[in-house]
Parts: structure tokens; C-alpha cells; sequence
């Protein structure tokens, strides 16, 4: 099988020989989203449900974890929490669960924890190593209770792009992963603002724009298609990344 990595390779190379005229092809796009259920499907198929990234050592860890997308928010609200490290920020856990919670920093912080030592691979083709600690979400979903309807998890964040907020939705296989944490520390240190503080997605069997940053909302739902553009994600909505994005 293809692995993700030779295909962001092999798209690269389209780009050259007129990737835009493709684009712009309703046909086109619709054949890039038929193959992304058989991806899933292929990955799933021969991966077990609780197999692990890759992880790495302290020496393989870059240098430089560089930041990717928005690096500061611009929302008043956002500034204001970030200038108050976070004292006030809450992460709420809603939707089809039977406890909705509203935890501080703090307390996320406190809760069943795992570090792990990956490597980010972005659809733009780099890729960087670090450490990451961060709650495991499985048991945050456990205490929040969900409903037997609920099938995705959703990540609402506080950047925004125009009048959309940033989000990102994974399903219940991959929110219940050992390694898919919220990270709130980077290479032993708190999480840099620019890497998406205070706390951010990291799912690490995806690609990087699954990553969701400066998270604040986990939302239970049974369906996304009526949720923004109806396809799981901004980038998902906006242009024709696959919703699963499984390397």
C-alpha cells in the first residue's frame, strides 16, 4: 500500500505539471473525496485499532518545532487569556454526553497524563520530532459520559479565520487512542502560544491539520454534516483535504 507520506510526495509533483487547472475540476474533487473512505477503510484494515505512532528518542527531537498556521490568535478574547496565562480559560466538554464539564488549566493538567515523543508530518510536506505531554482524552471522555449516539468528537478553537472558527473532529477510534492527548507542554516546556497554548490536539496517527490548536470546546455529536460546511474540519470545508487523514 502507498504510504501517506509517498502520496503528499507524489502531490507535490502534480503541483509542477498543473495541479491548479485539476483543482479547479468539480470531477476531480470528487474523485480526491471517493478515495478518502478507502483509505480509511485500507488503514483500518491493517492497523489495529490501539496500534502507536512511532516514537522516538530525546536526541531525534528538532531543534526548532516550528509553528504552523496561526501563531496568534487575534480575537480580544483570546488576547485577554493568553495576557492572564490562562488563569480564566476554561475547556468545556459538551454535547451528547450525560456531564458536561468546564475544566481549568489546572485541572486538565492534573488529569491521567502521557508524554510521547513523535514526529509531525504536515500535508505541506515537512516534518519535525518533539515531546509532547498532555491529558489522555479517553478518560476526559469517560468522566463527560457519552451518550450512546455519539459517534465524533469535535475540537472548537479560538483562532479564527474570517468569520469561521478553526475546528477539527475525530471519531470515537481515535479519540480513545492511547496516544491522542491534549497537549499543554512542548519539549518539557509550556506550551509556546505559537504551538497553539494552552492546550492543543495531538492525534498522532494524522496529519498536521488535524492537530487542532488553542482548543477550548470538545463537543460529542452524532453527525457533522450539519456543522459548518459538513465535512469535519475548516480546511476539510474550505478546500480538498480528506477528513481522515491517517498516515
Amino acid at each position: 500500500m502507498i504510504s501517506r507520506r509517498a502520496l503528499i510526495i507524489g502531490a507535490g509533483g502534480l503541483g509542477v505539471a498543473g495541479c491548479d487547472r485539476l483543482n479547479e475540476s468539480e470531477r476531480f474533487r470528487s474523485v480526491l473525496r471517493s478515495a478518502e473512505g478507502l483509505n480509511m477503510r485500507a488503514q483500518r484494515l491493517v492497523m489495529a485499532r490501539d496500534a502507536l505512532a512511532r516514537e522516538y528518542s530525546a536526541a531525534d527531537i528538532s531543534p526548532v518545532f516550528r509553528p504552523n498556521g496561526t501563531i496568534m490568535p487575534s480575537t480580544p478574547e483570546y488576547q485577554g487569556l493568553a495576557a492572564g496565562r490562562f488563569a480564566d480559560w476554561r475547556l468545556t466538554v459538551d454535547g451528547l454526553v450525560r456531564r458536561p464539564l468546564s475544566l481549568s488549566l489546572g485541572q486538565v493538567q492534573r488529569l491521567p497524563r502521557r508524554t510521547q515523543i513523535t514526529r509531525h508530518d504536515c500535508v505541506e510536506g515537512w516534518s519535525a520530532i518533539g515531546k509532547w505531554t498532555g491529558a489522555v482524552l479517553g478518560p476526559i471522555l469517560d468522566a463527560a459520559g457519552l451518550r450512546d449516539e455519539a459517534r465524533y468528537i469535535v475540537f472548537h478553537c479560538m483562532d479564527r479565520f474570517g468569520p469561521r472558527p478553526y475546528y477539527e473532529s475525530i471519531d470515537l477510534i481515535d479519540a480513545f487512542h492511547p496516544q491522542t492527548i491534549l497537549a499543554y507542554a512542548l519539549n518539557d516546556q509550556v506550551l509556546p502560544v505559537a504551538n497553539g497554548a494552552p492546550l492543543r490536539l495531538r492525534v498522532e496517527r494524522q496529519l498536521g491539520y488535524k492537530h487542532a490548536k488553542y482548543l477550548h470546546r470538545i463537543e460529542a455529536r452524532a453527525t457533522l454534516t450539519d456543522l459548518y460546511g459538513g465535512r469535519g474540519g475548516l480546511w476539510e470545508d474550505t478546500t480538498d483535504y480528506e477528513w481522515y487523514a491517517g498516515i
